[in-house]
């Protein structure tokens, strides 16, 4: 029985519910850094709050040098799903605990409500005429490029769910084989490893989000 699954029993939690437990942890930490820092604010930042506004503020100045000023509008849901996403990948690496982002369901409910939250947006913006963004650069071929894109476009929350099932899910089944064969000699190198890993896989979701909203409120291309 490996760590997380102790844990559970531990708590009685059972299998089926350990991922949500999880996630609800990765919430409750969210919650707590955010009360603790605001209540610890300071003109001259230091500690914690100087890594939280390098973080935040590195994010939103990419943010902005990449979409233009009205990235600005979105930042706040774009940072959310990025620590969102960082602190339950970071949980792997947590004994005893687990990563939420080693479960597909878990992904799956992030990529679905980015999928929706885009074309809401898009919706809002261009109202009937978002329709356009499926339709191509040309009106002729029109007919042929709404399948297409409306395929490419259904396809993204597979894509956004299985991309970062597989590497989280991947890089702990690696972590587990190699503490099992060699526990001194491979866990220090592979925890800094796959530390690096959790945190760009955290940034590929915000970026590839970033991209479908800047699609969604960009003016149709014909």
């Amino acid at each position: 029985m490996d760590h997380p699954v102790l844990l559970s029993s531990l708590l009685g939690i059972s299998d089926s519910f350990r991922h949500v437990f999880y996630t609800w942890c990765a919430m409750a930490v969210l919650f707590g850094l955010g009360l603790f820092l605001r209540g610890r604010l300071q003109r001259v930042p230091s500690g914690l709050q100087n890594v939280m506004e390098v973080i935040i503020g590195g994010l939103e100045q990419f943010t902005v040098d990449t979409i233009g000023e009205k990235g600005r509008t979105i930042f706040p849901l774009l940072c959310g799903i990025f620590l969102f996403i960082l602190i339950q990948n970071l949980f792997g690496l947590v004994p005893f605990f687990d990563a939420p982002t080693a479960n597909i369901n878990t992904n799956a409910a992030m990529a679905l409500f980015v999928f929706c939250y885009y074309n809401y947006v898009g919706l809002r913006a261009w109202g009937p005429g978002y329709i356009k963004h499926f339709m191509g650069p040309l009106l002729p071929v029109a007919p042929l490029m709404l399948p297409i894109e409306l395929i490419s476009h259904a396809a993204r929350p597979v894509s956004l769910t299985l991309r970062l099932f597989g590497n989280i899910r991947g890089e702990e089944i690696v972590l587990l084989l190699a503490f099992t064969a060699a526990p001194l000699l491979t866990t220090l190198p592979a925890y800094c490893l796959f530390l690096l890993v959790k945190v760009l896989q955290a940034f590929i979701f915000y970026m590839l989000t970033m991209l479908y909203l800047q699609g969604a409120m960009e003016h149709p291309r014909h």
